[in-house]
């Protein structure tokens, strides 16, 4: 099994969510040709958004049969179901209202206003993590998964210096007193990422060109937490030339 961490440079925002939102489908055709269904791991952010509306934008977005593929987020804002800045209500919007995935195929996290307090809703999707894996396996085996990556390097909600970031046990945790609002929030945790057999970090702009060389510097998973994230079969970091600006050369792969 190869492992490779690699980066592929577009020249803009709009163009890196047309790439990947091109090589995603045709990435899931190629998985539903040899497993019988399939696990996505969603995230929010205006780029992970821009990705999801250009794969509904796409001609070929109905090469891919739908009701065979499940949705999970990596990471969730605590604020009521229909709040704007819920990274649910912002997916559902740009392709899942859109497809013909089965309803019970998408597992959001729970709202602020589902009547859980924020440590309930992180053990209800842990258990729904485990109750839809494989027999004999804790989690749902997840082909690709989305990433952000902020200035700061955090991913998901897994933040520089924070308890999330060093936690080994848990599959989700809840998140309070963030850096970035809203303070509270519900998180996957680094060995759930980790599982998964492909990540895929995709990000656009000058502000995250220093956190991006980090990560692929070797800085510490304490100090930029995306360089503790790493797939099983392969890594790939999708970004404008904006926030490649301190990516060595050596890096960067060949276009495709």
């Amino acid at each position: 099994m190869t492992n490779e961490r690699r980066v592929l440079v577009h020249q803009n925002k709009q163009a890196l969510a047309g790439s990947v939102a091109a090589r995603f489908i045709t990435k899931m055709v190629d998985i539903l040709h040899e497993e019988s269904t399939a696990n996505v791991v969603l995230t929010g952010g205006s780029v992970g958004i821009a990705v999801l509306e250009a794969i509904n934008a796409s001609a070929a977005r109905d090469t891919i049969d739908w009701s065979r593929v499940s949705f999970w987020w990596g990471d969730e804002r605590w604020v009521a179901r229909s709040d704007v800045d819920r990274n649910e209500r912002q997916a559902r919007e740009a392709l899942l209202d859109h497809i013909a995935v089965n309803p019970e195929n998408v597992h959001p996290l729970a709202a602020s206003d589902a009547g859980l307090s924020l440590e309930e809703a992180a053990a209800l999707y842990s258990r729904q993590l485990a109750d839809l894996a494989p027999s004999g396996a804790l989690l749902p085996r997840f082909d690709i998964t989305f990433l952000g990556v902020g200035p700061d390097g955090h991913v998901a909600s897994l933040f520089p210096h924070g308890a999330g970031i060093r936690e080994n046990e848990a599959s989700v945790i809840s998140v309070q007193n963030s850096p970035k609002p809203p303070a509270d929030r519900l998180s996957l945790t680094r060995p759930v990422l980790n599982s998964s057999d492909r990540v895929w970090m995709v990000l656009a702009g000058a502000d995250k060109a220093s956190a991006l060389g980090l990560a692929l510097a070797g800085a510490s998973r304490d100090e930029v937490p995306a360089a503790g994230i790493k797939g099983r079969k392969r890594t790939v970091f999708f970004v404008d030339r904006d926030a490649a600006a301190e990516v060595p050369e050596n890096l960067i792969a060949p276009s495709y």
